[in-house]
């Protein structure tokens, strides 16, 4: 397989799994703050997305999200639970694509363990409206793209390179097995 990897001096190709790859998951998201839902990704049509922010993410990689009932995403979810999570958290890096299945309650004691004040702009009669669902999202795997020293070091090593004619970057990527 030809990839500019091969130009590479060093390996930046690492596979994570269990707690690494949660541990990834975490640290990327946590950057991000936001993240792409996709759904309707088995119609064969351009798959329906929307911004979402993750509110928590449990030791097992779960993802939770508030969303209202009677929304585009809740309906695709209804029709097929299988979502993909698209994430970037800086210019440079911390990239991650989660797949996974999703699915919806009201759980209420949920509601309020993700509850914040801001949230009443779309749930006007606040943390009881009627309208608030819960999308609990289990990533099955995923894959990321990050840089291993962070953003000044991989910059650093890029300006060097490019200086001398030779690929540096501080680049890692690979796949997430949750």
């Amino acid at each position: 397989m030809s990839s500019i990897n091969q130009q590479q001096p060093e390996d930046n190709y690492q596979d994570l799994r269990g707690t690494d790859a949660i541990e990834k998951l975490k640290e990327l998201s946590d950057k991000a703050k936001n993240c792409f839902f996709c759904t309707d990704l088995k119609t064969g049509a351009p798959f329906a997305t929307r911004p979402m922010a993750i509110q928590q993410i449990d030791d097992d990689g779960t993802c939770w999200f508030l969303s209202a009932t009677d929304s585009h995403t809740n309906e695709h979810i209804s029709k097929d639970p299988a979502v993909q999570l698209l994430l970037k958290g800086s210019d440079f890096s911390d990239f991650l694509t989660l797949y996974g299945h999703a699915s919806i309650s009201q759980d209420k004691k949920k509601i309020q363990e993700l509850w914040r004040p801001v949230f009443k702009t779309w749930f006007t009669e606040g943390e009881d409206d009627p309208r608030i669902s819960v999308i609990r999202v289990k990533p099955m795997d995923g894959y990321y793209w990050d840089t291993k020293h962070g953003q000044i070091v991989g910059f650093a090593k890029q300006l060097i390179g490019a200086m001398v004619g030779k690929t540096l970057d501080d680049s890692i990527e690979g796949k997430l097995k949750l």
